[in-house]
């Protein structure tokens, strides 16, 4: 998916509800809330949760500040997600060279064609890592990998010794893809969605707590030094946008533990009802979506098995 080839969409462009050009499993936590319950019980315009924004289109980036006054945005993924991100973009912007160089060369004439050499790619080294990240100069983007090193190292803990011995000398011959699908089979399918929500709570507790201070106050400090600057009043925070990959688990994690905080008044059915709206709102691209699933796996890092070994 990209962004120059937005979705095609028989909904009114006009309408306040219509769906973004290349940003899936957006809404409004509390309009959704209020609406599932029949009346307003909580605020509006407060609190959004989507998929991804990489694929962004201008106009979509416009949306998200002038019309939704998006001011913080919590990317929920980990490093290997942002990798693989980075590297699909790399991949597009060299396809993309690769057919305007051939265009170019094929309108010349022999005689106005030159030898001059083209320009040098950039190389993984010389590639931000943000380059994937859609360009909203006026948000503040907070990076949270809710799936740290404590969850990594709970779910290779819970492998067998023969398992987790095969998997530490996968690692260490080079064979990293087949170490994480012993993992996935062995840990994660068994555990289930429940289940791994359940080892997040118990091992994130760190993530958690960045999060809810983020939530609760504005004194945290930003990543990037282009965004605005953490002194503003606390209200400067909000509008927040929560996502992930596909806006579904853990972001589902995070809004659930926020609606929870307002249990009096929301109840459990009207919870589950806003976490089940994803599945519909992805079924859209699930071939593409489990494609990237099986790509990102689990973020076993090099640090991470030289630790545990």
């Amino acid at each position: 998916m990209s962004s120059s080839h937005p979705r095609q969409s028989s909904v009114d462009l006009d309408s306040p509800g219509r769906p973004f050009d290349n940003i899936i499993n957006f809404r409004d936590v509390g309009r959704t809330i209020n609406q599932l319950i029949g009346k307003r019980v909580l605020k509006e315009g407060i609190i959004f949760r989507s998929a991804r924004l990489d694929d962004a289109s201008e106009r979509d980036k416009r949306r998200l500040v002038d019309e939704f006054h998006i001011s913080t945005v919590v990317d929920l993924r980990s490093s290997t997600e942002h990798q693989i991100a980075t590297n699909k973009r790399l991949a597009e912007l060299a396809t993309a060279a690769a057919s305007s160089t051939e265009s170019s060369s094929t309108s010349e004439s022999p005689e106005t064609q030159t030898s001059t050499p083209p320009e040098p790619t950039a190389t993984a080294s010389a590639t931000p890592t943000d380059i994937h990240l859609p360009d909203l100069p006026t948000v503040t983007r907070f990076p949270v990998s809710l799936t740290g090193k404590a969850f990594e190292r709970t779910l290779l803990w819970r492998l067998d010794w023969w398992n987790f011995f095969k998997v530490l000398a996968l690692v260490a011959s080079g064979y990293r893809s087949t170490a994480v699908q012993i993992v996935g089979q062995q840990v994660m399918s068994p555990r289930g969605l429940v289940g791994l929500g359940i080892d997040t709570l118990d091992s994130s507790y760190g993530e958690m707590k960045t999060l809810f201070d983020l939530f609760s106050s504005i004194t945290t400090s930003p990543t990037d030094g282009n965004d605005k600057e953490s002194d503003e009043s606390e209200d400067s925070a909000y509008p927040v946008l929560i996502h992930c990959t596909q806006g579904k688990d853990r972001t589902g994690l995070i809004v659930l533990l926020l609606l929870l905080l307002v249990a009096d008044v929301v109840p459990e059915e009207a919870m589950r009802e806003d976490y089940l709206r994803s599945e519909g709102e992805l079924a859209i691209e699930m071939e593409e979506r489990m494609k990237e699933v099986d790509l990102i796996s689990l973020d076993l890092d090099d640090v991470l098995f030289d630790d545990i070994m």
